[in-house]
């Protein structure tokens, strides 16, 4: 397969600005490896998730849920040359990164779900603000929603990584996320959860599961079952600031409207996601390089906090 890049091969990052006159020099901080944790993504990757989303409804109930089973296709681009950015309180830094592109279809039919362009960057170390090496997640989500997602990245060793369970509970804005073990009441409170009830306000695709709708990262965790992992970098990043002072979201005004009640029709309000860059050996063939996901998103509308979450598991082709 020829591979598929998004900016041209001839482009290169390059400082066109020299320092002021009569003033020296600055030697950008660099990190050892320019890419350093996102070494391995440049390339195409392929493989099937599970994305689920509560999205508002225009009339007699605020909510519909959508269970997708999916095909994936997520393509990174190297960036030719260091990104430079400017220091005032401390010297200049250099990042490095990639150009990517997502592609999400619904299994059954190949209905387009998703698609998002963005940037993953290497970020070194810093010392005004205070902050270690990190990496940063730019999106832009067609629906009306930008992120800047940031954090940290550690490289593991081998083993299974551990993929916590959980949940797709709406809770009211402001509260602690609820454990799995509400999930019998959470049924009661909302039937679309429980599919052995019928409503016209859930779809779903063939082949999803109540374990799934319970526990959507059960379908990243049983991808795992049989598998040899030998190495795997774990890169964990968020949009609240914590651990990094950096990121957010922002929305546009049909999404986020403040006149109407809390979220106006649908506000992006917080990314969390965690990443597995794994190396599996496979008996007989040569190892595989393979990419696991889970991303929860907080949608706020009519007064509640809706999770969206989506998982993955890809192989680098």
């Amino acid at each position: 397969m020829s591979a598929v890049t998004q900016t041209d091969p001839g482009f290169v990052f390059r400082d066109p600005v020299p320092p002021d006159q009569g003033e020296p020099a600055i030697e950008p901080l660099h990190v050892s490896g320019p890419l350093g944790p996102l070494a391995q993504l440049p390339g195409t990757w392929k493989g099937h998730g599970f994305n689920t989303i509560w999205r508002p409804h225009h009339g007699s109930q605020d909510r519909f849920l959508e269970l997708n089973v999916t095909d994936e296709t997520l393509v990174f681009t190297k960036i030719n040359g260091a990104i430079p950015n400017r220091g005032l309180l401390m010297p200049d830094i250099d990042m490095f990164g990639l150009t990517y592109m997502q592609q999400i279809a619904e299994k059954d039919t190949g209905a387009g779900l998703h698609i998002e362009p963005g940037i993953w960057a290497n970020v070194p170390p810093t010392t005004n603000p205070l902050e270690p090496s990190t990496v940063v997640r730019m999106a832009s989500i067609p629906h009306g929603t930008v992120i800047l997602a940031q954090g940290k990245a550690q490289a593991l060793g081998a083993g299974h990584p551990s993929i916590p369970d959980n949940n797709i509970i709406p809770l009211p804005i402001g509260s602690l996320p609820p454990g799995n073990s509400d999930f019998n009441s959470a049924k009661a409170a909302f039937p679309e959860l429980n599919l052995g009830i019928n409503t016209p306000f859930r779809q779903r695709s063939h082949n999803v599961t109540q374990a799934m709708v319970e526990n959507p990262n059960s379908v990243i965790q049983a991808a795992l079952v049989g598998q040899t992992i030998t190495h795997r970098t774990f890169i964990q990043i968020s949009t609240t600031g914590q651990p990094v002072k950096g990121g957010g979201t922002a929305n546009t005004a049909f999404l986020a409207d403040a006149s109407n009640p809390p979220g106006g029709n649908a506000k992006a309000v917080q990314v969390h996601a965690s990443f597995w860059i794994e190396t599996v050996s496979e008996s007989g063939h040569p190892d595989a390089l393979q990419l696991q996901y889970t991303q929860l998103v907080q949608l706020d509308f009519n007064g509640l906090r809706w999770p969206h979450v989506t998982v993955a598991t890809l192989r680098r082709q």
